[in-house]
């Protein structure tokens, strides 16, 4: 390996909270400590496809600003697999020697890639298809990459969860309604399971856990019998209806998204129960907004750890958290592993103890 003397860095795949504050940690490191020279890759893959490369040159004096800042001001993407990327004439075309020459052009001689487990396995095989030394970073609000406790961004969105169902409560309770709330969670249901105790939801439905809509109802009836004649109801996007069909919605590209399932439980405990129902669903909010301080503090520790793993000669890992410390683990490892709520794990068995219902009862 040579001599290590300029570095690039992106986001990939869907924004969260935490991604501006790892950037400003590796741009700090890798100055401060080893006199590198970094570059901000624009909108991804996307950005290396361009002629010339879209990108922009980072220093210490004009990120510090990045620290508390939602998103990534670098911009990311979630659509167009570089490998069948959707011309404009409606074909595809794989794009990847277009993504390795901008690298080239750019004279990288490493790369930090910041994204959940579909984008790190694309850039895994991008970086072994172009020679690229590779490192890389995982955020996802769905806290699902199996290698590390916890990813950037998860926190912050379950901190939103948490908070928008302690607003549920109040009104919930002054109108003797059923509220439901709808989280993001793709496959798993670590938000609505994490936020739903946190805020003190009595039904919690995660895609883990098979449900019957009459234990949920059961629920509500032992409820009001006790006099309190109201509910608060945490739903996972990914959860599916009591015959096992998914819940999706066609999105403006012909694209299917998940997003609805509140709006079928809420409608089969009214006919069941006679309650009324009122649904919210926080989408995207829980993408956005100020990170957390842990959110913060993680980005930061993982862009320090990323920056180390280059001047190692450590390539093809990714960073990960792991009892209270960072370690690196091969990304082909770190991404073979799917992340879902365990069954047999400390919260699902706190939910149980707390006598909050997950629909299996």
């Amino acid at each position: 390996m040579g001599e290590i003397k300029r570095i690039g860095i992106l986001t990939s795949g869907g924004d969260c909270a935490g991604l501006n504050a790892v950037i400003r940690s590796v741009v700090h490191h890798a100055i401060g400590t080893y006199g590198w020279e970094v570059v901000g890759i624009q909108e991804a893959t996307q950005g290396l496809m361009e002629n010339p490369p879209k990108a922009i040159a980072l220093h210490r004096d004009n990120i510090d600003h990045l620290l508390m800042m939602g998103g990534t001001f670098l911009g990311t993407t979630n659509k167009g697999n570089p490998f069948a990327f959707p011309m404009g004439d409606g074909t595809v075309k794989d794009r990847t020697e277009d993504i390795i020459a901008g690298y080239r052009q750019l004279g990288l001689d490493a790369l930090i890639g910041i994204g959940g487990d579909g984008s790190l396995a694309i850039l895994r095989r991008i970086a072994q298809q172009g020679g690229i030394n590779l490192v890389g970073i995982p955020k996802t609000i769905d806290n699902d990459v199996g290698a590390t406790e916890i990813s950037i961004g998860f926190d912050t969105a379950t901190n939103i969860a948490t908070e928008a169902l302690d607003r549920l409560h109040f009104t919930a309770a002054s109108h003797n309604r059923v509220m439901v709330l709808e989280v993001m969670g793709r496959d798993a249901g670590h938000i609505a399971l994490a936020a739903g105790i946190g805020g003190g939801a009595d039904i919690i439905l995660i895609p883990e856990i098979p449900y019957r809509i009459e234990s949920v109802c059961n629920k509500i009836r032992q409820r009001q019998a006790q006099g309190k004649n109201f509910c608060l109801v945490m739903v996972s996007e990914a959860v599916r209806t009591e015959l096992g069909d998914q819940v999706k919605q066609i999105q403006q590209f012909g694209e299917d998204r998940y997003g609805g399932i509140g709006k079928y439980i809420a409608e089969q405990i009214a006919q069941r129960t006679g309650a009324e129902t009122r649904v919210t669903v926080l989408g995207h909010i829980q993408r956005g907004g100020i990170p957390s301080p842990f959110d913060r503090l993680l980005g930061s520790v993982f862009g320090v750890a990323a920056v180390d793993l280059i001047a190692a000669g450590k390539f093809d890992h990714m960073v990960a958290w792991r009892n209270r410390q960072t370690i690196s683990v091969p990304i082909e490892e770190a991404i073979q592993t799917y992340q879902t709520v365990k069954l047999d794990g400390a919260l699902v068995k706190t939910a149980r103890g707390l006598g909050i219902c997950l629909g299996n009862d």
